[in-house]
């Protein structure tokens, strides 16, 4: 019944998905002067239905004036301009856009409004503009395409990324339990919860306001929890059956224990997104949402479905191997942990404070680079050089300039009389002149408005440091001077400042934002493990686990350091939003392990007050499936390395390393070395705070789970 409740679920939100969605890039933020510059706009022009990309060429020799390459291009035009979804074509060599051609003549465009906005163009009819387009070329004459419908038409299909994430936790999953079912239960649920998630974001676009990357983002982030979470569920179930329970009885304890965990693991993962609200910005409120509903699933399907699984399967969980050794021998009461484990756990037991050591300096080493972290926004310059996207974007940057990719809008309100127009007369003369200007160019605006606008093309590129310091010249020093006693009001705006100011207001409220997401996990923790220091510890490890992610992202795409082996793109400053959206995920992610690791420590610790022995059982038994788990996360999140969406790249890259130094020294290293050295103090609670925390059991004990099981388990021998 709930296998089917569960289909009905999946089937019922992918039949109302496609309906279509409403999703959207929306990095305005209210109150900023790139804001208001894009409402004055928004008055003066009619908006554009449809998206606009380009056609760019250039030749090796002569122009493109020649009549050769004129009729070769026109006649390309001409072909475009039938397609379906294309709504019209300005070719340079109408009078219209005579503008398109570069001064040396060697580089034109031609520019190609589609019918539709980008994610609503059918990809084919796309492909054939491309198609069309690159038909076009002969020797001597390159032509390229860049655009947002370009950019989607070209991205690989859908589901690449996840399925190779998919077959890389199979293997892991595989050779952990060495059972194809066993393998199968965690993949079957996080498919369950992102099939059903990502139906659900598609509908719920058409009333919130959420991201265009989200789909991505919340494929990625609902199979590395919902694999991970089922995963710690089935290993407990795992264990009883090789204990001897019946299948039900295992798991009955393993929800009642496990299970317990991953609810509390995925409450605090959904806490952490809650506090992007405290940054107040629609973009990162959506993509909150959509996280918090891809791990609300990804819960409930390892609270409901997973269960409803395991008691199919029943004991195929188990390898053939096991099954047979269980019939033959009978129930093992402990499944043993690896002698290396064992092993490890004495080492850390042994050396502590050498260990803590050594795990601090090599994440301050990881840490180091983000002390550079420069916020932006990645765009086409930032693609593999293998697209033609991004090969569009070098050829207008060299026919045109760094800054033609990226134009600034000077808009300036006229309201009072010759005063008002001779400051804006002067601010366009000293504009002109100013150091980092390139260009600058009057747009035509309808007949007796009285906003004026001004097209600036900077002499840098758009991710350029120089193109912020120009933006914050004209807006801190020119146009206050050039306004002077006038009622002038001038604003700058155009894409290149709304990212610039959306990157400053993240910058300005990223300390809150932190210190906010580390007080809300501390005193989850502290209410759970009823003890101070162990929040303490674990909010250490998270800003050390943020810190070596941000390093890792820094290293790679804004410093360069092995992004050409890697293939992905040109270096560039760090997507603004990623900070805000990596941080409670990464808390969150953290706080799962330091959960499953100190649960079972302070399990030990409750029945026998010896910390050196809480430690090292809690990290003996738990250090399996925790490794297990994160190599399964990071698969999972290396494998968006293959997306055709920067941000996801970006964020896969940097999820990847920080769950492995979080895991692999964090968690088995410094936690650990950390309690030893603490010592009973670990779990000191004031009685104050004692009496007035309430009381949590994460995981029950094993010895109170088993009161609950059936009693039917004792008859299991002879039911074999």
């Amino acid at each position: 019944m709930v296998l089917l409740l569960w289909l009905a679920a999946l089937l019922g939100t992918a039949a109302a998905s496609a309906g279509g969605s409403a999703y959207s890039n929306d990095f305005d933020v209210p109150g900023t002067e790139s804001t208001r510059a894009m409402e004055r706009m928004e008055k003066v022009f009619p908006e554009v239905s449809g998206d606009v990309d380009t056609v760019v060429w250039r030749t090796e020799e002569g122009t493109v004036r020649d009549v050769a390459v004129r009729e070769r291009m026109t006649d390309a035009l001409r072909d475009i301009e039938k397609m379906p979804d294309v709504g019209g074509v300005l070719s340079p060599y109408d009078k219209a856009g005579a503008t398109h051609i570069s001064e040396d003549g060697r580089t034109a465009y031609a520019e190609v409004t589609f019918a539709e906005q980008a994610y609503d163009l059918d990809k084919d009819d796309t492909e054939k503009v491309i198609d069309r387009a690159h038909d076009a070329r002969t020797d001597g004459l390159d032509v390229e395409l860049g655009g947002m419908a370009i950019e989607y038409a070209q991205q690989p299909p859908e589901g690449a990324s996840e399925l190779v994430g998919i077959l890389a936790a199979a293997v892991v999953l595989l050779l952990a339990f060495g059972s194809l079912f066993g393998m199968l239960l965690p993949i079957l649920t996080a498919l369950f919860s992102v099939g059903t998630g990502i139906s659900l974001l598609g509908v719920f676009s058409n009333a919130f306001a959420l991201p265009a990357s989200a789909p991505v983002i919340g494929s990625l982030v609902g199979l590395g929890v919902g694999i991970d979470y089922a995963l710690f569920v089935v290993t407990r179930h795992h264990k009883g059956l090789k204990a001897g329970l019946a299948p039900e009885a295992a798991a009955e304890r393993a929800l009642n224990t496990s299970g317990r965990a991953v609810v509390f693991a995925g409450g605090t993962v959904c806490v952490a997104f809650l506090a992007m609200f405290a940054l107040d910005m629609e973009f990162l409120n959506g993509l909150a949402i959509a996280m918090i509903i891809i791990v609300l699933l990804s819960v409930l399907c390892a609270a409901t479905l997973l269960p409803a699984l395991l008691g199919l399967f029943k004991m195929k969980v188990l390898s053939r191997r096991e099954r047979r050794a269980l019939a033959a021998d009978g129930p093992r009461s402990d499944e043993g942990a690896s002698s290396f484990a064992v092993r490890w756990a004495a080492f850390v037991e042994s050396k502590p404070r050498m260990v803590a050591l050594v795990a601090v300096a090599a994440m301050v080493v990881l840490a180091l680079p983000a002390l550079s972290l420069r916020l932006g926004a990645s765009d086409q310059g930032n693609q593999p050089e293998s697209q033609t996207t991004r090969q569009a974007y070098d050829l207008l940057a060299d026919g045109f300039g760094p800054g033609f990719n990226g134009p600034l809008q000077l808009v300036a309100d006229v309201p009072g009389g010759d005063g008002d127009v001779r400051a804006l007369e002067g601010l366009v003369d000293r504009v002109k002149g100013m150091d980092g200007v390139e260009e600058v160019a009057e747009l035509p605006t309808p007949d007796g408005a009285e906003t004026r606008v001004y097209q600036v093309i900077p002499t840098h590129s758009p991710q350029d440091e120089a193109t912020d310091d120009l933006i914050t010249e004209l807006r801190d020093t020119a146009v206050p001077q050039a306004r002077g006693d006038s009622t002038l009001d001038v604003h700058i705006g155009g894409n290149t400042a709304v990212q610039k100011d959306f990157a400053a207001e993240i910058s300005d409220r990223l300390p809150l934002f932190i210190a906010l997401i580390a007080v809300l996990g501390a005193l989850l923790l502290m209410v759970a493990f009823r003890s101070v220091v162990v929040p303490l510890i674990a909010a250490l490890m998270n800003l050390l686990a943020a810190g070596a992610a941000f390093g890792i992202i820094v290293a790679v795409f804004q410093w360069g350091w092995g992004i050409d082996l890697l293939g992905l793109g040109k270096e560039g400053p760090i997507t603004s939003f990623i900070p805000a959206f990596m941080l409670p995920l990464l808390f969150g992610l953290s706080m799962d392990y330091q959960v499953f690791l100190v649960s079972r420590m302070h399990e030990e610790w409750v029945h026998i007050k010896d910390n050196a022995r809480a430690v090292r059982v809690g990290l003996t038994d738990t250090s399996r499936v925790i490794n297990c788990a994160a190599l399964i996360m990071v698969c999972v999140f290396a494998s968006f390395v293959l997306s055709a969406e920067q941000s996801a790249v970006m964020t896969g890259v940097a999820l990847a390393g920080a769950v492995a130094v979080d895991a692999f020294v964090l968690r088995m290293l410094l936690v650990p070395a950390l309690m030893h050295v603490i010592g009973r103090a670990n779990w000191w609670l004031p009685g104050p705070l004692d009496k007035v925390l309430p009381r949590v059991a994460i995981e029950v004990p094993e010895a109170e789970a088993r009161q609950a099981e059936p009693a039917a388990e004792k008859d299991l021998v002879a039911e074999r």
